[in-house]
């Protein structure tokens, strides 16, 4: 059983270097059956990643998902722009020990994947154990209440 609130959909979206890996993760996500709703992009036509990861952040920060996925070359740029919504705490993932961290000890509730470096089937691996990884609270509950400004 998930750690999340699955009666609400997952919200992923990706730029055009995150493409193939987020299509990837969408069959995963119907193979589950987990609901998801997809904020693109569409195909692999260059896009700008902030068009994408804004609307990610905000479906979580507002509640209407149960966490958020997002995906680019580097994972940096999608990172570092969900990351300036409020309670958004996304974590660039590029194994699944950093998948099971963020959850635990940071509360992440956006996984960032950066699709350039991440072989075929890791990508879901991470997200499964990003999505079933419960966060430890205690000592990591204060260090995190320390993050907003």
């Amino acid at each position: 059983m998930s750690p999340f609130d699955l009666s609400k959909p997952v919200a992923i979206g990706c730029d055009h270097a995150g493409f193939d890996c987020k299509e990837d993760l969408v069959s995963f996500l119907e193979g589950e059956g987990v609901a998801f709703k997809d904020f693109g992009t569409y195909s692999k036509e260059s896009v700008d990643y902030p068009d994408y990861a804004h609307p990610v952040a905000t479906a979580v920060e507002r509640g209407e998902a149960a966490f958020g996925i997002l995906l680019c070359g580097s994972a940096n740029g999608v990172a570092i722009t969900a990351n300036k919504h409020a309670g958004i705490r996304a974590a660039i993932c590029w194994g699944e020990e950093l998948a099971e961290l963020a959850r635990k000890h940071n509360d992440a509730n956006i996984i960032c994947i950066p699709a350039r470096f991440v072989r075929d089937g890791d990508a879901e691996k991470m997200l499964d154990v990003f999505m079933n990884t419960a966060f430890e609270g205690g000592r990591h509950a204060t260090r995190v209440n320390k993050i907003p400004c």
